[in-house]
Order: structure tokens, then sequence, then C-alpha cells
């Protein structure tokens, strides 16, 4: 059976899927959970990924990011699908890390040599970062590399970064505590040490298992949509939705198909485009719902595409209002308040100023 979906329909059903529909009806009331339902937070900007966070819950604010990242450890910033950084849920570690570690760790590989990283190089460097953040973690970017010149081992410009991301990628490092607005790097064994990171899976079944939570917080998708998202290979992705085929059911949005999980179904009846009350969000930066997708047509009109990534990788703050991107925002902090200013498309109602003034 196939279901056909009009375009607002498919915005509501991935505003379900992305937590985005007024609470309670997310499900989501803490930030482990946020991150866990969305199989990570885009996290390159930390008070981008915290704001991420803030539009899919109720009552948070940037402190609890953290507390959730220092004090529980129930999340982890590392890096994660597509080879960025991302918040991760700490249970999840055990099987997201070797899905994702091995794949971007072999495709940087010539990068890395161009930049006087071999294999031979990485291997002494790691071990040696092994041993310094054993005895000295945690400690920020440029001590790292202070001491690992002191062990013989000297690291200029891309060659620092690409160097943590790989020793990241294997599991050995991850983010600690910051040092005022300086990230520190910590052994994850030792920073984790009494936390359950999770079972380990068989390639296949991480797969599987990546295409089932992935398809959880983004669906209506399709096998490309996973692929953009994760970086993961293609000929893999495709494997694990046949394998999911029974628990998959198939809409079309304008034609084209998509799925969702069966368990899903649901929704459907559940939201039911209708004149109600908008539902109006301020998204930072980097944003889960504009990254999720091979394409960002069914959320953004083509014509202002440009206003939301003119290019670098940039993905710009993102008026949204019932899935549909209406404009862009920018805010600047001035003493002790914060100011904010949208940039629409084109005209508003008043029912949406006034929602706006409520995100803010």
């Amino acid at each position: 059976m196939t279901i056909s979906l009009s375009n607002d329909h498919a915005r509501l059903l991935r505003l379900r899927s992305q937590l985005l529909l007024p609470q309670p009806s997310n499900g989501a009331s803490n930030v482990s959970q946020v991150v866990q339902s969305l199989c990570g937070v885009q996290a390159q900007e930390e008070p981008s990924a915290a704001l991420a966070i803030r539009a899919r819950t109720t009552g948070l604010v940037a402190a609890n990011v953290e507390q959730a990242r220092i004090e529980e450890r129930s999340i982890v910033r590392t890096w994660g699908p597509r080879g960025t950084l991302h918040l991760l849920a700490t249970e999840d570690l055990g099987w997201l890390l070797p899905q994702f570690g091995p794949v971007f760790i072999a495709g940087d590989r010539r990068r890395r040599a161009e930049l006087g990283l071999d294999e031979d190089t990485c291997a002494r460097a790691i071990y040696m970062l092994r041993d310094i953040l054993a005895s000295q973690a945690p400690l920020t970017r440029a001590e790292l590399v202070e001491q690992l010149a002191i062990h013989g081992i000297h690291l200029e410009g891309q060659a620092r970064p690409h160097l943590l991301s790989r020793a990241a990628l294997e599991g050995i490092i991850c983010f600690g505590p910051n040092r005022g607005t300086e990230p520190t790097y910590v052994l994850m064994s030792d920073w984790l040490s009494h936390k359950d990171t999770g079972h380990s899976l068989s390639e296949d079944a991480a797969y599987v298992e990546l295409t089932r939570r992935y398809l959880y917080a983004y669906a209506p998708a399709t096998p490309g949509d996973q692929v953009a998202w994760s970086g993961l290979s293609v000929s893999k992705t495709r494997a694990a939705w046949q394998s999911l085929a029974n628990e998959l059911l198939e809409v079309t949005i304008g034609g084209t198909s998509s799925w969702i999980l069966k368990t899903q179904a649901v929704w459907l009846d559940e939201l039911v485009p209708s004149s109600s009350a908008p539902i109006v969000r301020l998204l930072p930066r980097y944003d889960t719902y504009l990254l999720g997708y091979q394409n960002r047509d069914l959320a953004v009109p083509r014509e202002f595409a440009k206003r939301i990534n003119a290019g670098g990788g940039i993905v710009h703050p993102t008026l949204l209002v019932d899935g549909c991107v209406v404009g862009t925002w920018k805010s600047r902090q001035q003493k002790n308040h914060l100011n904010v200013r949208i940039e629409p498309f084109g005209s508003l109602s008043t029912e949406i100023h006034t929602d706006i003034e409520a995100e803010i």
C-alpha cells in the first residue's frame, strides 16, 4: 500500500519526527532524550547545538546542555555523521563510533598524508596522545600540540585538527569541559569510565539499526537522504533498507516515493493539515531539520535557497512556520539582553509575529 501525501502533510510528519511539534506531543523532555532521538545533533558550533535542543524542548536553558555533557555525561561531543562534530548519546557510542569511524578515517587518508600524517606518524602520535592525556587531561588543542612536540611529533596547521579527529573517530579521545571559551580533550575511556556506552553490533546490524533510527528522526525520507545525512555507503545503506522492508510504509510526496516506519503510521491521522495555530520555530545554524536530507526543497522554497546556504557549507539560522522556511534571523548579545533581527522572505501575519516573540 502506498499513501499519497501533500507537501503540507509531509512537512508535518517531519516536524513530528524532528521533535519540533509543540510539547508534550514530541515526547522528549531532557537533553539526552533529544540527542538520542535525533541520532545526534550537529555541534560544530556549541551555541547552535544548544539552540537546536532548545527548539525541541520546553523550559531548558544552555546550562542544561552543559550539565548533560559535563556532569551527567549522558551525551558526548565528538565526530559522528558525515565526519563532522556532533553531540551523540553516550549509550549509542558502542555501535555508532565503529560504524562512522573506519569510513571517515579511510576517506581522510589522502588528506592526512598531504599534511604529513602518514599511517606510521598517526599511530605514533595517537600512542603519545594516550600517554599525555592519561596523566594530564583535560588539555586544550594548543597544549596537546605542545606536548606532542616535546615528544618529537611536530604538527602544523590543519594537521592538528585532522590528527585529533582521527583519534576521536577511533574512540580514543573526545571533548571534555571547556576552559573558558576554549574546548579541551580527554581520553574517552576515562571520561566515560562509569557510563554505559552500549553494545557493539555487527556491521550489517549497525546499518539496519542506523536506518531504523534515522527514519524515526527524519521520515518521510529515502535511502539517498540517509546517505546524505550519514556520509556512509550507498550500497550498504540500500541493503539495510531492504532488510527493513517489512517495517516500512511507502508514501509519495508530489509523485516521488519516500518511506516512513509502519510504527509512525498512526501519525498520519493525528497530523492532518488544518487551519489551527501555526507551528513557529527559530532554528539555529546547521540545524538537523535542514541537514538531514539530500535536498531542502520540501522545507526551503527554491527561490530563497541561497539565503539559507550561499555556499561554503554554512547553513544560516531560519524562521520555520509549519515546517517551511519563511525567513532567516540574526542575534546579537548586548549587555543583559539579546537583540534578535528577523528577516522574513515575505509578509507575516500578526499571529506569527506573536509566536516569534514567544520563541525569542
